[in-house]
């Protein structure tokens, strides 16, 4: 059996010492003394793996044989590993110093009610979502990723009920989401406030910025504000 060590630390230079040696020995394998090189060679086996399951997910979705209600698991299992591996390839593009994508305009209430449609699918707790037409410029990517980070948290100490809600107050697009647990201080709180510095640093980069407070289901709501763009 292969130990998780062996499946995901990098390889130790020291310990591959005089392994082989004479003159007929292979290159040494410059893996082993590059970290960088290293991460970019376990991202490409991770986006190969994901197009695997968006290969055989796929098929699942336009086969014959299953009913309505998995093949909509099956497409929100999709969007998600897509997401994944956007991700993936943001990293590479970071890496290799490439300049990022610059912000485009989003639909915000579509992206968000996609988020929380599989969210629904895959949890025992009541998923609500409310959105009217709603424009932000930002990256995909990184609206996302900060709307995934809050409902997780949402979802996470929530008893039974997420409330989702996308609209325009003021020129800000804003994405509300309400829940009907503790509330701030309670609970998982470390991994509570990880998630929301990575939703502040997120939409700060866009001008946008973060409220908390309570609710009327009595737990927290978190509110994301982006400039509001233009209807197209």
């Amino acid at each position: 059996m292969i130990s998780a060590q062996a499946r995901s630390s990098p390889p130790n230079p020291s310990a591959l010492v005089g392994c082989v040696t004479g003159p007929e020995s292979p290159p040494h394998d410059t893996e082993t003394g590059d970290p960088a090189l290293w991460r970019r060679r376990i991202r490409h086996d991770i986006r190969h793996e994901l197009g695997t399951i968006i290969m055989l997910a796929s098929a699942v979705a336009v086969s014959d044989d299953i009913g309505p209600a998995s093949r909509e698991r099956v497409e929100a299992l999709l969007g998600e590993t897509r997401w994944l591996d956007h991700l993936l390839r943001q990293l590479d593009a970071e890496e290799e110093g490439q300049v990022p994508v610059g912000p485009e305009r989003v639909r915000v209430d579509r992206l968000v009610g996609e988020i929380a449609a599989g969210l629904r699918l895959s949890s025992a707790r009541r998923i609500g979502f409310t959105g009217g037409p709603a424009w932000a410029h930002i990256d995909p990517l990184a609206l996302w990723r900060a709307v995934r980070n809050v409902l997780d948290n949402a979802h996470r100490i929530a008893r039974e009920r997420v409330e989702v809600l996308v609209g325009v107050e003021s020129g800000w697009t804003v994405v509300q989401v309400d829940d009907d647990g503790p509330g701030f201080g309670a609970g998982t709180s470390g991994l509570a406030s990880l998630g929301l510095g990575i939703v502040n640093d997120l939409v700060s980069e866009y001008g946008g910025m973060i409220e908390m407070r309570r609710c009327e289901l009595g737990g927290a709501r978190v509110r994301i504000l982006l400039p509001a763009a233009d209807r197209p």
